[in-house]
């Protein structure tokens, strides 16, 4: 695998080259807030069964030359990239060549904060180099000397290079798992307190940092590039009458994560599948937002996570598209979704009404005999009391019975229920 350096200030020039009729919007995206210069994009006329390439070996020159003719310093594929093909791609380019993948593992490797961020990210990148260290030696036959009983007298550097990364993996693995029991000692930790658990989920740069900036107050990291938040951050959130919960930013979902990624963000991504409601985030104004959709949903179930109750936001209300269609379309598809704009926190009492709602349960009023005041007090253990009025005949009592505590006394409740 060739390296291509970076000097200060100098950004790297790029060729995106990608499958026929697939829009390179995403890669050029991943490019940019890796800090690449995106010199021209490529779209194949066809991908052909060829181990060599991937395509003839015609269009492979063609694209040669035009990555030399425009002084590019790389080129990457929007597509995977087997270690053969790669190694061939940067033998005939004489260029640093590699996929989207690597592009990914790139980005979060320069944004991973958290011991556990680190951790998670330098164990893909070992998994996804492994395969490739064939291709990084020249002669692959070097041997190295060594004593009896250490190496073997016949081991080359690829052999002990190998065993080297596996052990790596194997340690980094090793310690991850001990941060994983952290973190779920820490979920257990907050399960025990009567608070509920929101995560706010969806696609990369959707504007979930935003909204739980806006909610909270928090000072989570926002940028207008992919992937600007690695590591959850959960902050906790009053709602109305003194009731509380508990709120939870999460790493955005992207299409054709690698499944390295998946894996070793599983433990950050079980945010969403403990959560008590998920907050699925979408930017309506991005005409790629159903693609996005079905991404999110596709990895939540890849977790485990797609039976978690959940509510739709559609974000970036104030920059979406104008386009009647457009808006007819997702009024269509998502009836039910709550607008906002995180940026102008416009839509928010709607939004925390529909929360609410959705943990606490709906507004019910009961009138209440005197003589059973005694369930006054039953729900401000186990629901939301909103009002009390004392009437002539009854008591005229307003609140949310939405907890799983609740339900013998809804139960208890019901033949005093007025709406």
């Amino acid at each position: 695998m060739i390296e291509v350096e970076q000097e200060q200030n100098q950004k790297i020039k790029v060729l995106l080259i990608g499958e026929p009729d697939v829009s390179l919007a995403e890669l050029e995206g991943l490019c940019k807030t890796a800090g690449y210069e995106i010199l021209r994009k490529v779209n194949l006329n066809r991908i052909e069964q060829n181990p060599v390439y991937g395509i003839g070996k015609g269009k492979a020159d063609e694209l040669s030359a035009l990555a030399k003719e425009l002084g590019a310093d790389a080129i990457v594929f929007d597509f995977e990239l087997s270690p053969r093909k790669q190694r061939n791609w940067e033998k005939l380019t004489k260029l640093a060549v590699f996929d989207r993948q690597e592009v990914i593992l790139r980005i979060f490797a320069d944004r991973a904060q958290t011991k556990e961020a680190v951790l998670q990210v330098n164990l893909a990148r070992l998994e996804y180099s492994l395969p490739r260290l064939a291709h990084m030696y020249g002669d692959m036959a070097r041997q190295r000397g060594g004593n009896y009983g250490s190496k073997g007298s016949g081991e080359t550097q690829l052999e002990l290079d190998q065993r080297q990364v596996r052990d790596k993996i194997a340690f980094l693995k090793k310690e991850l798992k001990q941060v994983v029991k952290d973190r779920q000692t820490q979920r257990k930790r907050r399960s025990k307190t009567p608070c509920p658990t929101v995560a706010i989920i969806g696609y990369t740069n959707a504007g979930k940092s935003t909204l739980l900036n806006a909610l909270t107050g928090a000072e989570v990291f926002v940028e207008d590039k992919l992937f600007a938040t690695l590591d959850p951050t959960t902050r906790k959130l009053k709602l109305q009458n003194n009731s509380s919960i508990l709120l939870t930013d999460t790493v955005g979902f992207i299409s054709n994560l690698p499944h390295s990624l998946v894996d070793a963000f599983k433990s950050t991504l079980e945010e969403a599948a403990t959560a008590d409601l998920q907050l699925l985030v979408l930017d309506s104004s991005d005409p790629h937002v159903m693609e996005q959709y079905e991404t999110v949903i596709k990895v939540l179930g890849e977790i485990d996570a797609d039976s978690t109750k959940r509510l739709i936001v559609l974000n970036k209300t104030d920059a979406t598209n104008p386009i009647e269609f457009m808006q007819n379309r997702l009024d269509e598809l998502f009836p039910d979704a709550i607008k906002i704009s995180a940026k102008n926190k416009s839509g928010f009492e709607d939004l925390l009404n529909k929360v609410q709602d959705a943990l606490l349960g709906p507004v019910c009023i009961f009138g209440l005999p005197h003589k059973r005041h005694d369930l006054v007090k039953e729900i401000r253990a186990h629901g939301i009391l909103i009002n009390e009025i004392w009437q002539e005949d009854f008591i005229q009592i307003a609140a949310r019975i939405g907890t799983q505590e609740g339900g013998k006394l809804i139960a208890l409740l019901k033949p005093y229920l007025l709406s």
